[in-house]
């Protein structure tokens, strides 16, 4: 697991998890889940826009791009 990974992760899991002995995986759906909703994807987007100093198009923040922190990962190396 590479440092963008850990650090979504990481976001994830203290944002939107209610239950710590939750597991979360790279590849866990999360929008697809139930673990992140569109008003959280929003607030995500922007933790990610200020982590990594980029702006991701308004349509390139999709559910299918915010499902995993996979797809979170390749969205934003996209913008780096």
């Amino acid at each position: 697991m590479d440092e963008m990974q850990k650090a979504v992760l990481e976001y994830v899991e203290n944002e939107y998890l209610e239950d710590d002995d939750e597991e979360l995986e790279v590849d866990t759906p999360l929008i697809s889940g139930g673990i992140v909703d569109s008003f959280s994807m929003v607030s995500l987007k922007r933790f990610l826009e200020n982590k990594y100093n980029i702006s991701i198009p308004d349509e390139k923040a999709t559910p299918e791009a915010f499902d995993s922190v996979n797809n979170i990962c390749e969205l934003v190396k996209e913008f780096i």
